[in-house]
C-alpha cells in the first residue's frame, strides 16, 4: 500500500456505522472493544460516537517490531524497493482520477523510540480531471520479519495550484507508534492499523481473502489480498493488494474506483518499443498542438490519425485501465472539438497527452519518462498563460516541482533546470504570466540540455 487516507479516495461502500453495538457490512454484530475512539465527519467534526473497532485481541500489530535493514522494502504486498513507478487511474465524483507513486531516490532517518530508523520515501501525486490535486510524501520500513511500517505522511491539498489543507499530515514519535501497513504473512481475519492517530489519520484494516487470482495489466497476478477498510468517519471501503504492485484497487467500477494501470518495472516489456508506439507519440503531440491553439480543421484531422495510431497500438498487449482511460478522454476531446469547447478539448488533450506517456513505461526507464513529463508541463504552461489561468499557472509549476524532485538526481547539469524553475515560481506566485510564460521557455531550453547519467 503506497498511499493511504487520501481524501478524494473515501470510498463508502456501506452507510456509516454510529456505534461499537451497530451491524457491520458483513450483516453481523461489530465486536466491542474496550476503547472508544471517536468518529470524525468528512467535514473534520469530532463526533460523540464510537468507531466499530475491532478488541485488542484480534489485532496482530501491537507487538514491538525490530528494525535491523529497515529500507530494502520486499515484503510481496508492499514492495516498496522493488517498484519504481505505479501509476493508478480511474474516476472520482464522475471526474477522470489518475496518479503517480514514485520510489525517491533517498532515504530518510526518522528518530523513533530513543533510536533512529532509516525509512524508504515514496511521492504520491494525484490529478483530478488532469490538474494537481494531493501530494504526498511516505514514509516506510521493514521489519525483520517483514512486516511493513508506516511512520508518517507529509500531506498536501491543492485547488488552483495553491496549498488549501495540510492536514492528515503526521510523523512517529514518543506519543504516535509506527502503524503496520502491510503484514508478513496475511491471514484471514488479520486486524491492523495502517494508520493510527485518532482524530488525524486513522484506518483500521481486517483481512477478507488471501492467495487470490486478479487480472493485472500484463496477465493474472497469483497472491493477492482483499481488505476491508474502517476510515475515522466510520465509512468502509474493499481494497486489493497484489504481488509486483502493492495497493491494486480501491472501489468498485459503478462507483469511485481507483486501479493500477501499470507499474516499472513490473510490466516493462523486455523487447524494444514497436513501431506503433512511435506512431501514436506523433499523433498525441500532432492533436495537442492542434487543440492548444484552438484549430477545428487542424485538430479534427489530426484526432483522425490518432484514432488510426490508437487502434494499431491495442493490437500491441495495451494494459485494460490504460487502453479504458485512454478510450475516455479520446472520446471527451473529440466530442469538445465538434462543438468547438475549446478549454474541455485542451483540458481531455492534457489528459490523452499524460496517457500516452504512461504508455513509454512499457518500455522506458521511469527518469526518461519523467523528463518527457516535464517537457509537457513546460508546454503546458503557456497555454494556460494565453488563457489568463493563473490557479493553472500555478498548478503546472506545483507539477514540475515535484517531478524534478523525483528525477534531479538522476542527470547532469541539473543547474540550469533549478534556476528556470526558480524563476517560474516566483513570476506564478507574483501572479505575472508574462514572465512566467518566459521562464517556462527557458525550462524548456535547460530541459534539452539535459543528459541522463
Amino acid at each position: 500500500m503506497y498511499a493511504t487516507g487520501r481524501r478524494l479516495v473515501t470510498l463508502a461502500i456501506c452507510t456509516p456505522i454510529v456505534s461499537a453495538l451497530s451491524v457491520a457490512c458483513s450483516g453481523g454484530p461489530a465486536p466491542v472493544a474496550a476503547d472508544c475512539i471517536k468518529v470524525v465527519s468528512e467535514s473534520g467534526e469530532r463526533t460523540d460516537e464510537c468507531l466499530p473497532v475491532a478488541p485488542d485481541s484480534e489485532r496482530i500489530d501491537l507487538a514491538t517490531p525490530k528494525f535491523s535493514h529497515p529500507t530494502p522494502i520486499t515484503n510481496p504486498l508492499h514492495p516498496t524497493s522493488r517498484v519504481e513507478q505505479v501509476i493508478f487511474g480511474g474516476h472520482v465524483d464522475n471526474k477522470p482520477f489518475r496518479t503517480e507513486v514514485t520510489l525517491l531516490p533517498e532515504t530518510k532517518p526518522t528518530p523513533y523510540r530513543g533510536t533512529t530508523i532509516d525509512t524508504a520515501l515514496i511521492q504520491y501525486v494525484a490529478y483530478l480531471d488532469g490538474r494537481i490535486q494531493e501530494v504526498a510524501i511516505d514514509r516506510y520500513a521493514q521489519a525483520d520479519d517483514g512486516s511493513v511500517w508506516y511512520f508518517g505522511e507529509e500531506y498536501s491539498a491543492f485547488e488552483d495550484g495553491k496549498v488549501t489543507d495540510t492536514e492528515g499530515t503526521w510523523v512517529v514519535d514518543d506519543k504516535t507508534p509506527a502503524a503496520l501497513i502491510m503484514p508478513a504473512q496475511p491471514r484471514v481475519g488479520d486486524v491492523y492499523r495502517p494508520e493510527n492517530v485518532p482524530e488525524v489519520v486513522f484506518e483500521e484494516v481486517r483481512v477478507d481473502k488471501v492467495d487470490m487470482n486478479v487480472p493485472g495489466p500484463s496477465g493474472n497476478i497469483s497472491g493477492a489480498m482483499e481488505v476491508n477498510e474502517l476510515h475515522m468517519d466510520g465509512t468502509r471501503e474493499g481494497k486489493i493488494f497484489a504481488p509486483g504492485y502493492g495497493e491494486f484497487s480501491t472501489g468498485d467500477p459503478g462507483g469511485d474506483l481507483e486501479a493500477v494501470s501499470l507499474a516499472s518495472p513490473t510490466d516493462r516489456r523486455p523487447d524494444p518499443a514497436p513501431a506503433e508506439f512511435g506512431a501514436l507519440s506523433a499523433a498525441v503531440r500532432a492533436v495537442y498542438e492542434a487543440v492548444a491553439v484552438s484549430d477545428a480543421d487542424r485538430a479534427k484531422q489530426a484526432a483522425t490519425t490518432l484514432d488510426q495510431a490508437w487502434g494499431a497500438a491495442l493490437t500491441k498487449d495495451i494494459p485494460p485501465q490504460m487502453a479504458s482511460q485512454m478510450k475516455r478522454d479520446l472520446g471527451e476531446m473529440a466530442t469538445a472539438v465538434d462543438v468547438k469547447d475549446w478549454r474541455s478539448a485542451q483540458s481531455a488533450a492534457l489528459r490523452v497527452a499524460q496517457n500516452e506517456l504512461d504508455l513509454r513505461l512499457l518500455y522506458q526507464q521511469v527518469i526518461d519518462v519523467d523528463l518527457a513529463r516535464m517537457a509537457l508541463w513546460a508546454d503546458q504552461l503557456p497555454i494556460d498563460v494565453a488563457a489568463d489561468d493563473g490557479g493553472a499557472v500555478l498548478a503546472d509549476v506545483a507539477v514540475l516541482e515535484r517531478v524534478w524532485e523525483r528525477t534531479r538526481h538522476g542527470v547532469d547539469s541539473a543547474g540550469a533546470v533549478d534556476a528556470a524553475l526558480q524563476q517560474l515560481r516566483k513570476a506564478a506566485d507574483a501572479e505575472d504570466l508574462p514572465a512566467a510564460d518566459g521562464a517556462a521557455a527557458a525550462l524548456k531550453q535547460a530541459l534539452a540540455g539535459l543528459h541522463v547519467r
